[in-house]
């Protein structure tokens, strides 16, 4: 079935893919991927980075900062309106305890030594 499938997981680095582990899933939560695409793209621009991708597959590493952003946008509901042929409908509500769960686990991951990173698929 198509649709936008999300996923958080945490690695030593990027290029660990055998030593990746899974921490979230979403399956449909357009706001939270839009908040994410924003994000990378900020962190494109301040790199100095053309954008040339469609944010799809795209490996995004989240950094303490971004977590605190990512959680005062979800605890004040203000992840920003994102629309997709396969994204569904908003799902804040429905997913709000389980991204402060994420951020929660995320944060411990971080603590620990490891990377964290985001990423789709639609």
């Amino acid at each position: 079935m198509m649709g936008l499938d999300m996923y958080a997981y945490t690695a030593v680095k990027a290029e660990q893919q055998d030593g990746t582990r899974d921490i979230a899933y979403w399956r449909k939560h357009p706001n939270l991927h839009g908040w994410m695409e924003k994000l990378w793209e900020r962190k494109m621009i301040a790199e100095g980075r053309d954008n040339p991708h469609t944010f799809n597959g795209i490996e995004l590493e989240l950094t303490w900062a971004d977590l605190d952003e990512l959680e005062k946008a979800v605890t004040h509901g203000q992840l920003p309106a994102t629309r997709g042929f396969f994204f569904g409908d908003g799902a804040d509500e429905y997913y709000r305890e389980s991204d402060l769960e994420f951020i929660k686990n995320a944060r411990a991951e971080l603590f620990l030594g490891l990377k964290v990173f985001y990423n789709s698929s639609w």
